[in-house]
């Protein structure tokens, strides 16, 4: 019974991620407008192609994530489950940075990478207002803010690397029932 407790506390943690994902990047990121570092932080992430806040900051914000929630959750639930969900949580927030990161500079490679890379860059080209979960649109299912990603126009200053054939200088053929520049 232990082990399918310290499942659910893992599969817990990264539930909890999501909604956390969400709440950063749509209240602390967009809705502060600038008035608190996350927020400047993000908003220079949107204004510059290909701005990433600097890993140190991120290992820092990971180990305070971990720092407040492994003892509270260890407090609560023990050492086993506690750890588990701290585990969860933590990890796939390693998980969100890699794929943010990987759709910015990579091509996609399979269906879930081309959907978050479409659903993400439809936050970017089409609407800031919308789309605010990158690894799931749950919580803008939840809170109104998902859009069905259109057809982007990608400004070419802006477009990704992986997106332009670099023989015609326009959009691959692959990716353009999902993209075009402008």
């Amino acid at each position: 019974m232990t082990a399918l407790y310290t499942t659910l506390a893992l599969l817990g943690g990264m539930f909890a991620w999501s909604f956390l994902e969400y709440a950063m990047h749509h209240w602390y990121g967009h809705i502060a407008n600038g008035r608190n570092h996350f927020s400047r932080e993000h908003l220079k992430h949107h204004s510059q192609a290909f701005y990433f806040s600097p890993t140190g900051q991120k290992i820092v914000f990971a180990g305070l994530l971990t720092a407040v929630v492994l003892p509270v959750s260890i407090w609560g639930w023990g050492i086993a489950i506690g750890g588990a969900f701290t585990v969860g949580l933590v990890g796939a927030y390693a998980g969100y940075e890699w794929l943010h990161h990987r759709i910015h500079v990579s091509a996609p490679r399979t269906k879930y990478t081309r959907w978050s890379a479409h659903h993400h860059f439809s936050h970017h080209f089409a609407c800031p207002k919308k789309n605010h979960g990158v690894t799931s649109p749950l919580w803008d299912y939840v809170f109104g803010t998902y859009q069905q990603p259109p057809r982007l126009r990608v400004p070419k200053r802006r477009a990704m690397p992986w997106l332009i054939d670099p023989n015609t200088g326009e959009v691959r053929s692959e990716y353009s029932d999902n993209y075009q520049l402008r």
